[in-house]
């Protein structure tokens, strides 16, 4: 038996369950629409109008975005290594090392530069 049949289907019940939720939803869900329930949540906070010209979104959101992002792809090359630490020996040992230290030294360098102070 092909070893990838398994992977298909349980791609194709979970396709179909997502499929399902949102049909189910849609046809059993009330229809009944007001003037709150159309607009954004704002998390309990009553939402302000834009700005004229669209405003100025602060930089911080995309700096820290992109922190979380080359955390995360590091913590993503990490799981792999950790799984086969054994079978590469210190080769992969000196790697990771590197590679850590790499990660290191941006994260210190945004540190230094303050991009992870929220005044």
């Amino acid at each position: 038996m092909n070893p990838y049949v398994p992977i298909l289907v349980l791609g194709g019940l979970a396709a179909l369950f997502a499929v399902g939720t949102v049909v189910t939803a849609a046809v059993t869900g009330p229809r009944r629409y007001n003037r709150a329930k159309l607009e954004a949540y704002e998390c309990g906070i009553e939402p302000t109008p834009p700005a004229r010209g669209g405003g100025r979104f602060p930089i911080k959101y995309y700096l820290t975005a992109m922190l979380f992002i080359v955390f995360d792809i590091e913590i993503v090359f990490l799981y792999p290594w950790a799984v086969s630490f054994d079978a590469l020996g210190l080769f992969g040992l000196v790697e990771m090392l590197l590679f850590i230290l790499t990660v290191f030294v941006a994260y210190a360098y945004v540190w230094r530069r303050g991009g992870l102070d929220w005044d």
